[in-house]
């Protein structure tokens, strides 16, 4: 029967079930939109790139590996993990000298980017030597030799020197006077990307050095950024490049050429990817999973409202094979056309967020969005796949029994789930309850690892086990709600006899709680911690800090100065700390501060609540950390732990204290020697000053207190949060936008069981009640699910981070939950108006 056909069902399916379909179309756009913002995202971090700027001119740049990287044995054999370093790390000087022996090499010079202050500005300082592929050139006097500096207009305009004049800088080495030899314009090298250094002070400003005391000058004697390399005349860059790799075999140095130069030169395309990649695949798969999994939902929802059809043309003679066929057609029809449309807002959110990250220093300026076919493809098979894996298992049963038998069923609910999908959801739930056992008793990134396995499989359970979830709520909701009327009794039998409808509804609104929940609060947790111990932590009467660094000496200055009782400069960094993580050895980034003068000074001015050991041994080789980091590293006082310094020089030092305020003020005290040496910058970041005048110290940078200082430490912390925040929106956003989706079809699916209520007798108003009833039973459900599910991820996880129980802001919370009620409230009263509406015409 050429009616019975399965193109011919599934485009008569979609031409009088247009509610349903579209209601299954909009799943699988969002759907596709997610899987598409994300492959997005994560192409890009694969491919970033950036050009050459300062080292255009320079075909073959050598520079030392900016990342330490751990090798562990896997079941595919050895795997190697990259951890991006937090600082430069650098060459030997001397490896110019061999680069520029092998042949086809024209010349190579070592590369400085160092910060230089003057006065209260900043300069950006370079060797002399960088000229020859920067383009600067000299418009007065002569180059530099030693004790003497060239320096472009705007310093010499700020400093109103000339030629012969002198000039004082402050440097890595302190404050010195330098002979202005000469007047230079920089070149693009240098006006393209000025360095870090001088990026991060903040000042275009240049100037250049003689190359036999910049490595001195930076803080890092004998030690070059990079080394530029410059071919010879007619030379080929590849066989230069080999034979420059091959002249410094066992140096440890990489030779970079193309887009590889521009690697070298901007540190923070390493940080970019590892964003990139994180939010690509990370995040990126636990959102790909929610939008497949929530779309697979209304793809079921879509076919088990459609039980009936079935039965009839199994009635009327419909094979089982006709029947798989024509939903399998309906979601070739469907699918394809979804995933598209879906690709086109996939790409808007993609571009926005990645300008996101842009505009907040996450990606470097010059790293470009990278959209092509590969995600969008899979955002579209992802979809289809979707549709035809639970098209099929929806439509499995009402294909294969009988059709008096499917007659019979699609009547009435069926009452027993399927053995299949009770097991998998009381495995899920099991996993569950292990994972938050493994959890409570774990510490640290173990604890948070363990976590993320709750949430998932909490809400497999949820998902698998939704119809018996369901009938359980409506029958303990259904106490309540048989005080509440005639409309409320009906709600709550209704609610008990149609599970299965009820747990489609309520899925989505577990998903949004759930997630939001967790990254929202995980948030608010941490801030919260962290602003107390920032707030106890700072015992200091004046904070003195300075976006350019303080100057050179700061501490002591500040000592002589008449009144002061105690002063403590701080160097801010990172370094990597080698931690335990599920039995495997990583590296955690722990935020470090370098001391000025000894631990018993810093105790003067800084309370880190010590824990165990005395802070007045911290010194060379020994370091006090926080606890939780302790922990996570498996060491107590007496140990040593083995870190990277952030330029990845490696070291083992003692630990001699362990304290409890790390998140709010630093993971790691050492002493500042011992730190100076290993980054771009060693100008102290901060200032703690016990006693004294605010306006004695005012000549040293912004002065404030204690509390002014923690509102502006809270706020910069506050801007990291947005990562989270964008996250829980998009996850909580499609979890809404599907539990309204799944509502409306819910609502449009009863048109037949409204008419007949009305039939009976039942006013309009009664029917909406009931509706309402109904909403508020799924909301409610939702949300004490979706809260409970949370809070058995939050409560080890940062028992396990900070030590401590979550912080749950109540208004915030009471948003959550009022806005999922009120969502659920609209999604049914809209589309329950216009089904009333039209069975009155």
């Amino acid at each position: 029967m050429r009616s019975l056909a399965p193109n011919g069902l599934a485009r008569a399916a979609v031409r009088f079930k247009p509610a349903s379909f579209a209601g299954t179309f909009v799943a699988l756009m969002m759907s596709a939109l997610i899987v598409a913002a994300c492959g997005i995202l994560l192409e890009t971090g694969a491919r970033a790139s950036v050009p050459a700027e300062r080292y255009a001119k320079a075909p073959v740049v050598v520079a030392a590996d900016q990342a330490v990287r751990l090798v562990a044995d896997s079941i595919d054999g050895p795997e190697e993990t990259v951890y991006p370093l937090p600082d430069t790390a650098r060459v030997d000087v001397g490896l110019a000298a061999k680069a520029a022996r092998v042949q086809g090499a024209e010349a190579a010079g070592p590369d400085f980017a160092f910060p230089v202050r003057q006065g209260n500005g900043a300069l950006a300082g370079h060797g002399w030597g960088s000229h020859a592929f920067t383009g600067t050139a000299l418009s007065a006097g002569a180059a530099p030799r030693t004790g003497e500096v060239v320096l472009d207009a705007a310093a010499a305009r700020t400093a109103k020197a000339d030629v012969g004049d002198t000039v004082a800088l402050e440097t890595a080495v302190g404050r010195t006077d330098f002979r202005v030899s000469g007047l230079a314009k920089a070149g693009a090298g240098d006006t393209a990307a000025a360095g870090a250094a001088g990026a991060a002070a903040g000042g275009k400003a240049t100037a250049w050095f003689a190359d036999a005391e910049a490595s001195a000058l930076a803080g890092h004697p004998g030690r070059a950024d990079a080394i530029a390399v410059l071919a010879a005349a007619g030379a080929d860059t590849d066989a230069l490049a080999a034979a420059v790799e091959k002249s410094l075999v066992g140096s440890g140095a990489q030779v970079h050429t193309g887009d590889g130069r521009g690697e070298a030169e901007e540190r923070g395309l390493a940080y970019a990817k590892e964003t990139l990649l994180g939010l690509g695949s990370q995040f990126g798969g636990i959102a790909t999973l929610v939008a497949v999994f929530t779309a697979a939902g209304t793809v079921a929802l879509s076919v088990g409202q459609r039980t009936r059809e079935f039965a009839l043309l199994r009635a009327v003679g419909a094979t089982p094979r006709q029947v798989r066929r024509a939903v399998a057609t309906e979601a070739l029809l469907v699918a394809p056309l979804a995933g598209l449309v879906g690709c086109l807002p996939g790409i808007a959110l993609a571009r926005w967020w990645f300008g996101q990250l842009k505009d907040r220093g996450a990606i470097p300026e010059a790293v470009d969005l990278h959209v092509s076919w590969i995600p969008l493809l899979a955002a579209v098979g992802a979809g289809l796949l979707t549709a035809l894996g639970s098209g099929w298992l929806a439509g499995r049963r009402p294909a294969k029994i009988k059709p008096g038998q499917a007659l019979t069923e699609a009547s009435v609910e069926r009452l027993r789930p399927g053995v299949i999908r009770t097991v998998l959801g009381l495995g899920a739930l099991v996993g569950g309850a292990v994972f938050a056992s493994v959890a409570s008793s774990s510490a640290g990134d173990n604890a948070a690892n363990a976590s993320l396995g709750v949430i998932m499989l909490f809400m497999l359970a949820v998902a698998l086990l939704g119809p018996l979830v369901a009938r359980l709520c409506a029958a303990l909701f259904g106490l309540l709600l048989r005080g509440g009327g005639a409309s409320a009794a009906l709600a709550a039998a209704n609610s008990r006899t149609n599970a299965r409808r009820l747990a489609s509804a309520i899925t989505p609104i577990v998903l949004a709680m759930a997630f939001a929940s967790t990254l929202v609060f995980m948030h608010t947790s941490e801030s919260q911690i962290a602003s107390e111990q920032l707030r106890d932590g700072i015992t200091a009467d004046h904070v003195v800090t300075d976006p350019a660094g303080l100057p050179t000496g700061s501490a002591d200055r500040a000592a002589r100065t008449p009144g002061v009782d105690a002063a403590v400069s701080l160097l801010d960094t990172q370094v990597l700390v080698t931690v335990d993580s599920g039995g495997e050895t990583t590296l955690q980034g722990a935020a470090t501060q370098g001391i000025s003068g000894s631990g018993a000074q810093l105790a003067e001015v800084q309370d880190l609540d010590v824990r165990s050991g005395s802070l007045d041994r911290v010194g060379a080789g020994r370091i006090a950390i926080d606890k939780t980091l302790a922990t996570s590293a498996k060491v107590e006082v007496g140990d040593k732990l083995p870190l990277h310094l952030p330029d990845g020089t490696e070291a083992r030092p003692e630990v001699v204290a362990v304290y409890g305020r790390g998140l709010g003020l630093a993971a790691v005290t050492m002493d500042r020697a011992s730190l100076a040496g290993h980054v771009t910058s060693a100008f102290d970041s901060t200032l703690l000053v016990r006693g004294g005048d605010a306006k004695s110290l005012a000549a040293l940078g912004e002065v404030t207190d204690a509390s002014g200082y923690a509102v502006e430490q809270n706020v910069d912390r506050e801007l990291g949060a947005w990562a989270n925040y964008t996250m829980a929106a998009v996850l909580g956003g499609f979890a809404v936008i599907a539990a309204v989706n799944t509502l409306v079809m819910t609502v449009l699916d009863r048109r037949r069981e409204l008419a007949t209520l009305r039939l009976v007798g039942s006013t309009r108003r009664q029917v909406l009640h009931m509706l309402h009833w109904e909403s508020l039973l799924v909301s409610v459900a939702g949300v004490a699910l979706g809260t409970t599910i949370a809070m058995i991820t939050l409560t080890p996880m940062m028992r396990g981070l900070t030590g401590e129980s979550p912080h749950i802001p109540p208004l915030l919370y009471a948003t959550f939950a009022a806005t999922a009620v009120s969502v659920g409230l609209l999604a049914v009263t809209l589309p329950a108006r216009a089904a009333l509406r039209d069975r009155e015409v």
